[in-house]
């Protein structure tokens, strides 16, 4: 049914067609349920709901049981303490969404205005650190970062494609 809506169709369906496309355990509903929890999220923190929903996809696509090699576990791969200190219950994909949607949005406004893009910078503290970016002013030299950045702007422009 969402695979068939055509380019077309609303936001919360193209974003439910990757969630489904990146893991097929996710059934429909589901997928359309988590699709319109990051449209909102995104929203009420300011971002692009396709940035957030990439950057969901590239996490755990969207896999609420997700666990790291490095231990960050659900579906927005969120450490323990960084879950305790954003009040997120990290097994519970909605407060997973909206505290990635908080930390994001609040990356990107802090780093707004800047030289660099902003949503670079915020994807690279929320994988290597906030702290690392501060060092390096910028995104830093990390192989594994600059990949992860170049991954979730590979999955934004296909959701903003289809």
């Amino acid at each position: 049914m969402l695979m068939d809506a055509g380019p077309k169709a609303p936001q919360n369906v193209k974003v439910a067609r990757e969630i489904l496309r990146a893991n097929p355990r996710i059934g429909e509903i589901d997928a359309l349920l988590l699709a319109t929890r990051t449209i909102d999220a995104a929203a009420r923190n300011g971002i692009s709901p396709n940035f957030l929903a990439a950057t969901l996809l590239q996490e755990s696509a969207f896999d609420p049981r997700a666990i790291s090699p490095a231990g960050a576990i659900g579906l927005a791969q969120f450490t323990i303490a960084t879950a305790d200190d954003y009040g997120v219950e990290p097994w519970d994909p909605l407060s997973a969404i909206d505290g990635a949607a908080r930390l994001l949005g609040g990356y990107v406004a802090q780093y707004r205005g800047g030289r660099e893009d902003p949503y670079a910078l915020a994807l690279a503290a929320y994988d290597a650190g906030p702290g690392v970016v501060a060092h390096y002013g910028g995104v830093p030299p990390y192989d594994e970062t600059r990949l992860y950045i170049r991954l979730v702007r590979l999955r934004w422009s296909r959701i903003v494609g289809r």
